[in-house]
């Protein structure tokens, strides 16, 4: 933390603030830190501000600028200077944005991109505003005005961020009462008769709670909106095209194809999305295809993983297949390539074909001695590799694609390779395996993929997808690439999270650090929040780098109107209410949620003894200090009374201060406090409170937005404070009630997800290319109520603290049938933070 500024130092600083245009309160406030008030004289000063004829609202973001760009240098920081001074930057949201820009980006910097980026130029009129908010809130799968604060968040995560934020809230209130009618106060509203999901969402998902918003828009416009029709693919013979239609039927059939060789992320949420959401917008299918051909990099744990992800996102593929289902079509594919003279099989070392490539130089292309071998030559030679005559490295079958091409991905691609790792499916009935660059576009062909939908990284290998499948003169599939997610402050290579593990950093891929979707999902995170996330990026053909804070912006939104709200103490400090008799006890119902009746009431117990958070009592008071301190009064949540200080007791070794004596204003005139601060209260029949043997706080696992760019690697960012573990949080009683409820709601809708699931199977799960196996593999993985439904369903937030999930390390005995709501022996119960809440003042209530 800053020093503070002495006295006569902070004086002139408030006047040389006002002078700008600060009121004397903000100049006061921005005086306060001695770091940003330094930065703020700086750019003062540099300026020449004093001089200008700047109004109140520009000296607000100057000051606003000193905060959020602190640590930019001086360059940046004044084209920031300029931009409020010119009028592009016009809010303090736009100066924050501009900040995390000008970071990330160092002079010269790309006007036009800083403009998007900023939200500068953004204008909307009311009747615009209007018309995108009800066109977004007609489409979703808003279920009532529960949905509310996950409507705004979503439009948030949209261009529509810079809109007046009042005006865009009266815009989403007005839509929600056209279409859901006035909000109901008060008493809960009659259950709806179950609707048909929205057309692209998961039709069910393995938790109660809102549905994830998936608007029509996503997959109608931009992008998606503008993909081609079932079989407008352009062939090379028109008979491919016909028995293509045979086959689908005019259906889209898309597929989710991930490598089997790691834990997927957050990017990949965007992929399932897509690709899953795209088909059932359409009434079509959706493969889950494993591309298992690399033996060596392939885990029976990573099959599970993925499966158990696509379902906990709420979708279930049509079919289950693997690439290897189609070894044997895929080999005399190859070998059919190498009879029409447009496939060699090459000794050359990974050196000589970067050579013939150009090497560093980037120089003339050339042709490798095998090139040109007679056809016979390389059907012996493939024959060999296939008998298992070479080891690795020393034959390839490559494709004779085009050296003179200006794209890379024409020059030879490998096709197949010897690896002798025995696979997990078919075991060491193969010495050979085909390459992605092979097996992709034919595995697409096979199963008559309508829509080969993935990332602009495999733009260029378009061409090579397509040059394939004319070769082989086989059905083509269209490929059509969108921008990857990525989040800053992060990382998602494989090869550093394994690191990470290795080394200690992190306990495991579920780590809630981590940006693995098993490790959001232990982090509490639901996958509505998640596709709800996605859904508001949209879709274009431009990546999407977003700030970690932004995707927990929009996770907070999401929990804002969905989860209970429980008093909690995060680190207790006893109080003994003195004027009331030992035995006292008051039962108080309080609301789950205050405006979400649905969700119920629990009861809570205050006592003689209660506790409250240590950070709400303060030794010396002052005048913007609204919380407990000596002689002053403050309000109990939902307590009939508010309480003043008498007296306290603290630790003579430490001088902590270790109890505190207050009185009831149970009689007279009751006083009015100026702020209600949260308590739990011990009652020992009842169970109160619950007390949590360990609450994990996660902090961002990375200094910097840009990890992999640190010297000499990412290891050298990592924050070595990112989880703090805070032992003996206690929670009201209410919480025992609320965990078995959440737990069997889940596992009762899990149960029959994997009912629907299993009766599926039969059918759900094979290629369906002619001579390739039909039977279910005893290998494939399983639907089990388990993959649905873990601990971290349930949820709360902790009144005035945070977003908290239950952690799968912990043993609660009552969640099991039969058993009774509270604590047993053997218990021990581990909440993680989900998310933080949204600044808290901790003021008023």
């Amino acid at each position: 933390m800053a020093p503070k500024a002495d006295a006569p130092e902070t004086a002139e600083l408030i006047e040389l603030f006002k002078k700008i245009g600060l009121t004397q309160s903000k100049a006061a406030e921005a005086a306060k830190s001695a770091k940003s008030a330094s930065t703020l004289k700086g750019i003062i000063e540099s300026h020449d501000l004093v001089n200008k004829d700047l109004d109140e609202k520009q000296a607000v973001l100057l000051a606003a600028l000193a905060v959020q760009g602190a640590k930019l240098g001086d360059g940046e920081r004044s084209y920031a200077v300029a931009g409020i001074l010119d009028g592009r930057l016009k809010t303090t949201d736009q100066v924050a944005e501009a900040a995390k820009y000008l970071d990330a980006h160092p002079l010269p910097v790309d006007a036009a991109d800083f403009n998007k980026s900023t939200g500068v130029g953004f204008s909307i009129t009311a009747e615009q505003l209007a018309a995108r908010v009800t066109e977004y809130i007609s489409s979703s799968a808003y279920t009532g005005w529960n949905n509310l604060g996950a409507a705004i968040g979503g439009l948030k995560n949209t261009d529509l961020r810079w809109a007046n934020a009042l005006e865009l809230k009266n815009a989403v209130e007005k839509a929600f009462t056209e279409k859901f009618g006035a909000k109901q106060s008060g008493k809960p509203a009659a259950k709806e008769a179950k609707k048909e999901p929205t057309k692209g969402t998961p039709a069910a998902t393995s938790e109660p709670g809102p549905s994830a918003p998936s608007p029509r828009s996503v997959f109608e416009e931009g992008f998606l909106g503008h993909l081609h029709k079932v079989g407008e693919n352009p062939q090379i013979h028109p008979h491919l095209r016909e028995q293509h239609l045979s086959a689908t039927k005019g259906i889209v059939h898309t597929r989710f194809p991930p490598e089997p060789n790691g834990f997927l992320h957050i990017g990949h949420s965007k992929a399932i999305f897509v690709n899953f959401g795209y088909a059932a917008h359409h009434g079509g299918h959706c493969y889950l295809r494993y591309d298992d051909t690399n033996p060596e990099a392939e885990e029976g744990r990573f099959f599970e993983s993925i499966l158990e992800t696509v379902r906990w996102l709420g979708y279930e593929p049509w079919k289950i297949t693997y690439s290897s289902d189609y070894f044997d079509k895929l080999y005399e594919l190859a070998v059919e390539l190498i009879r029409r003279d447009k496939g060699y099989v090459c000794h050359c070392t990974a050196e000589e074909i970067f050579a013939n490539r150009g090497g560093e130089e980037r120089g003339p292309r050339r042709a490798c001695a095998h090139r040109t071998r007679p056809v016979a030559e390389s059907l012996a030679e493939f024959e060999k590799m296939k008998n298992g005559e070479y080891q690795p490295g020393q034959a390839i079958l490559r494709m004779k694609q085009n050296l003179e091409s200006g794209n890379t991905m024409m020059w030879d691609l490998v096709a197949y390779r010897v690896l002798l790792t025995p696979h997990h499916r078919t075991h060491d009935k193969w010495k050979i395996y085909p390459t992605y660059d092979f097996t992709h576009c034919l595995c697409d062909s096979f199963e008559n993929i309508t829509h080969s939908l993935c990332t602009t990284e495999f733009i260029a290998s378009r061409e090579s997808y397509e040059w394939l499948c004319d070769a082989l003169e086989v059905y083509k599939p269209r490929q059509s690439e969108y921008g990857r997610l990525n989040l800053t402050g992060t990382i998602m290579s494989k090869r550093k999270i394994l690191a990470l593990v290795k080394e200690g950093h992190v306990r495991d891929w579920d780590d809630p650090r981590l940006y693995t979707l098993i490790a959001l999902r232990r982090r509490g995170i639901p996958p509505g929040a998640i596709l709800s996330f996605v859904s508001g990026l949209g879709v274009s053909t431009a990546p999407s780098n977003i700030q970690t804070v932004r995707f927990e912006q929009a996770i907070r939104q999401y929990l804002e109107g969905s989860v209970s709200r429980l008093l909690m103490v995060l680190r207790p400090l006893k109080v003994t209410i003195e004027n009331l008799p030992e035995d006292f006890l008051l039962w108080l119902e309080k609301p789950l949620h205050p405006k979400v009746p649905e969700l119920g009431v629990s009861r809570v117990p205050l006592t003689r003894t209660i506790y409250i958070d240590a950070d709400d009592f303060r030794l010396e008071d002052s005048k913007d200090y609204f919380r407990l301190a000596p002689g002053k009064t403050v309000g109990l949540f939902q307590a009939p009374w508010p309480v003043t200080h008498v007296s306290h007791k603290t630790d003579p070794a430490t001088g902590q201060v270790v109890e505190i004596v207050v009185r009831a204003e149970n009689e007279g005139a009751p006083k009015k406090p100026k702020a209600f601060i949260q308590w739990v209260a011990e009652h020992r029949p009842s169970g109160s409170p619950v007390v949590v043997d360990e609450t994990r706080i996660f902090h961002q696992l990375f200094k910097s937005e840009n990890p992999s760019g640190a010297v000499p690697d990412f290891r050298a960012d990592i924050n070595p404070d990112s989880l703090e573990v805070v032992r003996g949080a206690m929670v009201e009683v209410g919480f025992w009630n609320l965990a078995k409820k959440a737990y069997a709601d889940a596992k009762a809708e899990g149960k029959k997800r994997t009912d629907e699931a299993l009766k599926k199977s039969a059918s759900a799960t094979g290629p369906v290319v002619e001579g390739a196996p039909t039977h279910e593999h005893d290998d494939t993985p399983k639907a089990t109520s388990e993959q649905l439904v873990g601990k971290e369903v349930i949820r709360f937030q902790g009144l005035r603290v945070a977003y908290f999930a239950v952690d799968k390390e912990a043993k609660l005995a009552c969640l099991e049938d039969g058993i009774d709501a509270g604590r047993k022996d053997g218990d021990y119960l581990v909440l993680n933070r989900i998310v933080s809440l949204k600044e808290d003042s901790g003021k008023a209530a």
